[in-house]
This record gives C-alpha cells, sequence and structure tokens, in this order.
C-alpha cells in the first residue's frame, strides 16, 4: 500500500499542475469586481484615495474628486493641481452633466505676443504655457451639487501623499528625461531634485509647500463650517480663497515674478461650467461626451460612421476592420480640426456635425482598398465634404526637444453601488512643471493647444478656452448605465477608447480583456500640442498584429511604423455596471500602471 501512495501522489501532482498551469491567461491581470463600487486611476494610491470615501459612506462623486486630488500629488508626471479636468457625472434619478475644468487664456496672451517671439509659437512648458487652473474649482463645483462629504474629507488622501509617497519607476524616469528643464527654475528644482539628485525608486517624495497650500484651504472650509454656514456656501469660500483671494494672487504673481502672463484677474474671472454633454446613440448605446471645446465628439463622429458596417463579421483586429476604423477615425479628426473650438467664441455646427445623415456622406469617402493621405473635412450643414483644401499643417518630426515636449494626462472613473457614475481625464501641470512660488502648485502646460492661425475655431484669444484632448466618456443602456472609460494618451485618446468600447460591444470581451487587447493608432491629424505637426497616412501597430495585416496595411497605402506590444500612448481604463445584479467591474491598462480596485 505504501508503494502504490508513494506511485501515485507524483501522478496525481503532474495532473494537478497540468490542471493549474494549462494554457496563459488572456490578460495580465483579472477584470476588478464588486458590488459597492470600484475605482479605476492611474495609480494604486489614486485608486485607494477613491475607495476610501467609498467605505466612509461617499458615493461616487466623492471618491471621484479624491481620486483627482491624489493624482494631482502622486502623478506628477502626467498632471498637477494647476492642471485641468473635463468631467462626466451621472446621478441616478438625474440628467447626465459634464463639468469643463478647462481654464482660460491669460488676458495678456495674445496671438501676436506669441507669433513675436523666437521660435514664433506657444511654448510646451514654463510660465508662458499656463492657463488658469481649473481642477479646484472643477471639483468643488462636483462637490457642491453631486458630491456628499467635505473638502477636508476628500483632500486627506492628497494631503498624506504631498506629505510623502514612495516613488515609483515611472516618475523617476520622467524626472531624468526632463531635467536640463525644470532645473532651471528654483522652486521646481527644489522639490524634483530633493538633496541635488533625482530620487531613487522608492525613495519617499515630499511636496510640503503643495501640502501647505492644501492645508490652507482645508482651514479655510474648517473656519466656515465653524461659522455654521452651509457645506455648500463653505465650498464656495474655498474656491474665492483660491481664484480670488490669498492663495491665488501668490500663485499668478509668482508667474508673474517669472515672466509669464497670468494675473489675479485671471484667477478671478474664472468659472468650471456644468453643461450638457454631447451624445449618439450606437446600435441601442448611447454615448455621452463633453461638447466640441474638447475632442471627445471625434469617438461620437466615428461611431456613427462605423455603424454602417458589419465589423463583427470583418473579426478583431483584422485588415479589413483596422483599415475602415482608421479611415473613420482619419474623417472624425479632419473635422475636429476645422470646427472645434470654444463655443463661447465660435460657432460650431455640433448637431449636424453629429447627425446620422450626416455620416452617410462622410461615410462615401472611405475607400475599401486604399488609405487616404489627405485630410478631409466635410461641411455638415449642406451635407457635402470639402476635399483639396490643402495641407492643414507642417509634416515631418517635432522640432521641440525631447525634454520640453507635452507629456501626458491620466484618468479616473467611478461607479458605486446606486449606479452614479464619475468619468475625468485630469491633466496639465506635468513634468517638466514651472511651480508657482512657494504654493508648491505646478502650473498648466495647456496654453500650447491653441493655434496661431488667424481666423481658426482654435486661435488663441484672451481669455479663451484651448480646444483640448481631454475626453471622459459615459455610455448608457436602456436607461441604466453601461460604462464608464477615460484614458491619457493626448490625440490618441478617442481612437483608444473607439476600440475599447468596440472590443465589448461587438466582439464580447470583458473589461481586462478590452483595455489589454492589441491597438492601433493614427497621427492623421494637426497636433494638438507643441508645434502641430501633421503626418498624413500614419498608422501605428503593435507587433502582435502580425506580419499579415502589416503587409496588407502596408499594400492599401498606410504609412505603417510597427512598435512593440503595449507601446501605443493610450493607456485607458474602464468600469462596467450590471444593473441587474449590480455586479460592478474594471479593466486597467496594464501599458502605463493603471490600477482599479473594487469593494
Amino acid at each position: 500500500m505504501k508503494m502504490l501512495i508513494s506511485l501515485m501522489i507524483p501522478i496525481a501532482l503532474i495532473l494537478f499542475g497540468a490542471v493549474v498551469v494549462g494554457s496563459p491567461p488572456d490578460t495580465f491581470r483579472p477584470p476588478v469586481r464588486g458590488t459597492r463600487g470600484v475605482v479605476a486611476g492611474g495609480h494604486p494610491l489614486v485608486a485607494e484615495a477613491g475607495l476610501r470615501m467609498l467605505h466612509r459612506g461617499g458615493n461616487a462623486v466623492d471618491a471621484g474628486v479624491a481620486a483627482v486630488f491624489a493624482a494631482a500629488v502622486i502623478e506628477i508626471s502626467h498632471f498637477g493641481f494647476g492642471g485641468e479636468v473635463p468631467v462626466i457625472i451621472r446621478m441616478a434619478g438625474q440628467p447626465i452633466r459634464t463639468i469643463n475644468g478647462q481654464g482660460q487664456a491669460p488676458q495678456l496672451a495674445t496671438r501676436e505676443f506669441f507669433l513675436g517671439q523666437t521660435p514664433p509659437r506657444v511654448p510646451s512648458t514654463g510660465p508662458l504655457a499656463a492657463t488658469v487652473p481649473g481642477v479646484l474649482e472643477a471639483m468643488i463645483v462636483a462637490l457642491q451639487n453631486y458630491g456628499t462629504m467635505k473638502l477636508a474629507d476628500v483632500l486627506q488622501p492628497a494631503i498624506e501623499l504631498a506629505d510623502g509617497f514612495p516613488i515609483d519607476e515611472m516618475r523617476v524616469s520622467y524626472l531624468e528625461r526632463t531635467r536640463s528643464v525644470y532645473e532651471v527654475w528654483p522652486e521646481s528644482r527644489a522639490i524634483f531634485l530633493p538633496n541635488g539628485r533625482v530620487p531613487k525608486v522608492g525613495e519617499i517624495f515630499v511636496q510640503k509647500n503643495l501640502a501647505a497650500s492644501l492645508r490652507e484651504l482645508v482651514a479655510v472650509e474648517k473656519k466656515m463650517l465653524g461659522r455654521k454656514v452651509s457645506r455648500r456656501m463653505a465650498l464656495g469660500a474655498v474656491s474665492d480663497h483660491f481664484y480670488r483671494g490669498p492663495l491665488g494672487r501668490r500663485f499668478s504673481e509668482a508667474i508673474e515674478k517669472a515672466g509669464g502672463l497670468m494675473r489675479p484677474s485671471d484667477l478671478a474671472g474664472f468659472e468650471a461650467e456644468i453643461d450638457e454633454p454631447t451624445r449618439v446613440n450606437y446600435r441601442g448605446y448611447e454615448v455621452y461626451k463633453v461638447g466640441f471645446w474638447s475632442q471627445g465628439p471625434v469617438m461620437l463622429e466615428t461611431l456613427n460612421l462605423l455603424e454602417g458596417y458589419d465589423l463583427k463579421a470583418m473579426g478583431h483586429n483584422s485588415s479589413e476592420y483596422v483599415h475602415t476604423s482608421i479611415e473613420a477615425i482619419k474623417l472624425a479628426f479632419a473635422d475636429r480640426d476645422r470646427f472645434y473650438g470654444d463655443p463661447r467664441f465660435v460657432k460650431i455646427p455640433g448637431l449636424e456635425l453629429l447627425s446620422k445623415e450626416y455620416a452617410v456622406v462622410r461615410r462615401g469617402l472611405i475607400d475599401a482598398r486604399r488609405a487616404s493621405l489627405v485630410q478631409q473635412p466635410g461641411d455638415p450643414l449642406n451635407r457635402r465634404s470639402l476635399i483639396g483644401l490643402g495641407r492643414p499643417g507642417e509634416t515631418g518630426p517635432s522640432s521641440v526637444p525631447e525634454a520640453e515636449r507635452a507629456n501626458d494626462t491620466t484618468c479616473v472613473n467611478v461607479i458605486d453601488a446606486q449606479g452614479n457614475v464619475f468619468s475625468a481625464t485630469p491633466s496639465g501641470a506635468w513634468l517638466p512643471a514651472f511651480i508657482a512660488g512657494d504654493t508648491g502648485i505646478p502650473v498648466s502646460n495647456r496654453l500650447q493647444s491653441f493655434l496661431l492661425e488667424a481666423g481658426h475655431p482654435n486661435e488663441l484669444k484672451p481669455g479663451k478656452r484651448p480646444r483640448i484632448t481631454l475626453s471622459p466618456t459615459l455610455v448608457m443602456k436602456d436607461g441604466h448605465p453601461f460604462a464608464a472609460l477615460s484614458t491619457p494618451g493626448g490625440d490618441n485618446q478617442d481612437q483608444a477608447l473607439v476600440q475599447v468600447l468596440l472590443n465589448m460591444i461587438e466582439f464580447g470581451m470583458n473589461p481586462q480583456e478590452a483595455v489589454e487587447a492589441a491597438r492601433f493608432e493614427t497621427q492623421h491629424f494637426v497636433s494638438s500640442f507643441d508645434d502641430h505637426k501633421y503626418s498624413p497616412g500614419s498608422l501605428i501597430l503593435e507587433a502582435r498584429f502580425g506580419q499579415s495585416v502589416i503587409d496588407e496595411m502596408k499594400r492599401r497605402g498606410h504609412l505603417v511604423e510597427v512598435k512593440e506590444n503595449y507601446a501605443p500612448s493610450a493607456a485607458p481604463t474602464i468600469v462596467t455596471y450590471d444593473h441587474l445584479t449590480r455586479v460592478i467591474q474594471a479593466g486597467a491598462d496594464v501599458r502605463r500602471g493603471r490600477y482599479a480596485i473594487g469593494w
């Protein structure tokens, strides 16, 4: 018997091992699932900050605001407190609304001023690149109208992180790469080069001046609440303390002292606006984006175009699917480059751009056999296309030094047990950031998103908001939330989000599969950053598309660049909601450290 047992044990272990090892998993991570709430962001501690609010009884907006504030402290490579953030919010039983957290250009920022600079463009970073910070006002508006918690509650994780957090590999690499730019500014050098060097991975990174500014804001709220005023009024006092008070004056005076154009009056005139979203219906799914002051409607135009094809029959990431999708994306970007801008300054034919009838006209420009190498904007008012308008911008590689170029963005998506939804794309004030004096607050880099072309909808004007790339997304199905998704990636955000959403709707993937799947992207548009270069015909593919797809795309005339797997710039998170089971799921892209936590 002992001999028999001794023979059976290794056999059982072999069989057990075969079952456990089996085929390799389809994704690097499993989907995150919960029933009380899920928070997804760009760093584990960011997601934890949001989840902490849910644990304390807060809703999705409380959690989302806390995550945005935490990201402003910890994700210094992608986003800072002086940046901007557009938001989409859905509260159960209420209309879906957006918050425009993009600050405007200073009154001294004119087209003529920057044409007189050497070189004649808006800088990619530094005090001259600053727009009014929109983050604090946008988050206060969200808390006042949709949240339940005090500023002290939602800011506490950010304050703790500003007191010190273990810095990671990504932040260290950005600090090393951009050092030649930020080290010329004393306040930036003091924060980013403690002890005269770039911090090592795992060292505690401290932002004591930023922590002091955050505590200053909390003290204002505490003082007002001590006078027995409402939570809403106390939050308003916090906004006033920054935008019309002493903290904002110190912030703008530091920028002015360094040669920037920001003045206290620029901050005093800013309001984060609550607005209605743009939307289209795609095969029964209602897809919501922010307005034409962002590139968000590009995703909606693309979905309208693709709705006319049997994508499922084409096959996921087949040559036909990639070609058709890229050609649709090009057409949507052509309209972005021709029409989108701040609606307070320009009239945008928004209803016509998003109409199904216009999509039928535009769809006729997609050649199933050949890639388009020219921009083809449309005339939505007359439902026709405009061809032969000439090259929309300079081609070729950027002349901006690598260390100065626009870096990145992050994302926050939250759904709670009641089906409340918060989707945001925080950005700006990234490395190499200019720090505004003793406030510890990095200034925005977003003024560079304006064009200096006279008469263009996105032409730089004082008090105007730049047309941005930031693009949160909310999807509804049969009157219930289906998904919240957003991503970093600049101009590539919406083309990545289209693919992630279609991966689920058309190809039945779970959230994690949808974000990890191979993606393609194009730069067939006028870049929103740096020197606004145009790359006609470009198609970027991950190597895992395979040689047959790569060769077929070249045969059709695409200018193909093959990158290593998981290299494309976008890195989305998506949170989904099943109203029948109340199960909330999330996928977080492995490409750049996205992270989700469920409860």
